[in-house]
């Protein structure tokens, strides 16, 4: 009865003298999402016993992030604005242990607008029992900050601010951590990941070159009108210091090789120029998402604490069936993340591997002409690159003009004298001291600017640092802040027992 029915529907209604475009059709939409999904990451690694720091909050990516991390074996520690026995947080972290079976799964509340809050936490974590971080996973750049105009819950000035203590955030993070990381076994594979935005393409572009190089938060900072070109500001100033800090990573004195099979007679062999730290900084942009940059180009986040706009979100469910196709799920997003985080190193490949002549026999051709075995010369297909930018589980060259002329000039005498001052202090011991730009002579790749428009950001940095500092509650003050609110909590449970008895 029911195959009657359909038949009779579709011979009258269905234009059988068009199937031919319908099925073309069909197809071609199916080709459209497949691409706007971008690559799926073909490698994998196991996580077990790997400490990975992950910042952002509990986003829709930075939940399926944890979640595919926490699937592998993987120690989380996630950072959270919120107060971590806040009911949202407390259910959220439950649901993950539960549907991932992994009950290393922790959360920390850390305000990333606030030096102080970051300050705390590393504090807290460097001076806990348990320091050891395999990964950091800096996702709060990833979300769109700036809604169209006639959307906007928040003005631009506020948007402005919250995009810039944000990157700011990332640099203090790196910087109070780093120690712990440079005091870490050489042998161990430690990366940090920065995750951006995909309009940096917007700020590469020469004609933006003076804006690029310009002071963070200041008031001779030129104003941008385009929420995108300012997102894309961001994104690129993120990636060359990423590409800068490897840079004086790479300038420390050069770790050990890691050890191989006490079998193996083979001479093992690095590539200098491939990686010289086992520390390996790396910038992803996952593309553009529909939770983490439609809807908030539109504001139609309303789970978001500041609001959304009530027409942004109808325009968002309208176009959701498009956006369905031409934008990417938080799964389809995180897998550049994954990808940058499963490739090997050069030194991680090199600990892993075994001669394979030890396994062949001479009938199949197991010999060994060499004093160096080739089982451990031969690169794999891929690598991860330090210092690179990945987008679609690959390297992008991006073009990054240099700092102008006369700034490059001026520079150059400056580092002329600073190079004349430092030759004659003497090193001083400890790898934290080696992290002195002052002492430091860095190469210039050219990659990405080069070393003087890293040096710039850098720079950039450290000033704006500073001043976001000076402007905010000094760490002594939130921890007097948080003991006397805890004396206070104290007084009132008493008060309440004492009054129930």
């Amino acid at each position: 009865m029911v195959l009657n029915i359909l038949e009779i529907l579709g011979t009258k209604y269905f234009p059988t003298q068009y199937t031919v475009h319908i099925v073309a059709l069909i197809a071609a939409i199916f080709a459209l999402r497949a691409y706007s999904q971008g690559r799926a990451t073909n490698r994998e690694r196991d996580l077990h016993a790997r400490t990975i720091l992950i910042t952002g909050g509990l986003t829709p990516f930075t939940l399926t992030l944890i979640h595919e991390l926490a699937t592998r074996g993987a120690h989380i520690i996630a950072l959270s604005p919120h107060p971590i026995d806040s009911p949202r947080v407390s259910l959220i972290i439950d649901a993950l242990r539960t549907t991932t079976s992994n009950e290393h799964i922790y959360a920390e509340q850390c305000d990333l607008l606030s030096p102080a809050s970051i300050q705390l936490f590393c504090k807290r974590f460097l001076t806990g029992e348990v320091k050891r971080l395999d990964a950091l996973l800096f996702t709060h750049e990833y979300p769109h900050i700036g809604s169209l105009r006639r959307l906007r819950s928040k003005s631009k000035v506020e948007e402005d601010t919250q995009r810039e203590k944000l990157s700011l955030a990332s640099f203090l993070l790196t910087t109070l951590l780093l120690p712990s990381l440079l005091t870490a076994p050489t042998e161990r594979d430690i990366r940090i990941i920065n995750v951006v935005n995909r309009f940096y393409a917007a700020a590469s572009s020469p004609s933006f070159s003076s804006t690029l190089y310009h002071p963070i938060q200041t008031s001779e900072t030129p104003a941008i009108k385009s929420i995108f070109l300012a997102e894309g500001l961001r994104s690129l100033r993120t990636i060359i210091l990423t590409r800068h800090l490897q840079r004086i990573l790479d300038a420390l004195p050069a770790a050990h090789i890691p050890k191989t099979d006490s079998q193996s007679t083979a001479i093992p062999v690095v590539n200098p120029d491939s990686q010289k730290s086992n520390i390996v900084a790396v910038t992803v942009s996952p593309g553009i998402s529909r939770a983490d940059t439609v809807a908030r180009i539109l504001n139609a986040d309303w789970t978001s604490s500041s609001g959304y706009s009530t027409l942004g979100t109808l325009l968002y469910l309208l176009f959701l069936p498009l956006l369905q196709i031409t934008t990417k799920s938080s799964v389809a997003a995180v897998q550049s993340v994954l990808h940058a985080l499963f490739l090997p190193t050069p030194f991680k490949l090199l600990s892993q591997q075994t001669p394979k002549t030890q396994t062949q026999s001479p009938s199949q051709g197991g010999t060994n002409d060499s004093l160096i075995d080739r089982s451990f010369t031969d690169s794999p297909e891929e690598v991860l690159k330090p210092g690179a930018l990945y987008a679609e589980c690959a390297v992008v060259k991006l073009r990054v003009p240099s700092p102008p002329l006369e700034e490059q000039n001026e520079d150059g005498d400056e580092k002329k004298e600073t190079q004349e001052k430092g030759k004659g202090k003497t090193k001083e011991k400890g790898k934290t001291k080696a992290l002195d730009r002052e002492t430091m002579d860095l190469p210039d790749d050219g990659e990405l600017g080069g070393e003087l428009a890293g040096r710039r950001v850098w720079e950039a940095y450290e000033a704006a640092l500073a001043a976001w500092e000076k402007e905010n509650m000094t760490l002594e003050e939130l921890e007097k802040e948080a003991k006397d609110a805890a004396e206070q909590q104290a007084v009132k449970v008493e008060g309440v027992s004492s009054g129930s008895d």
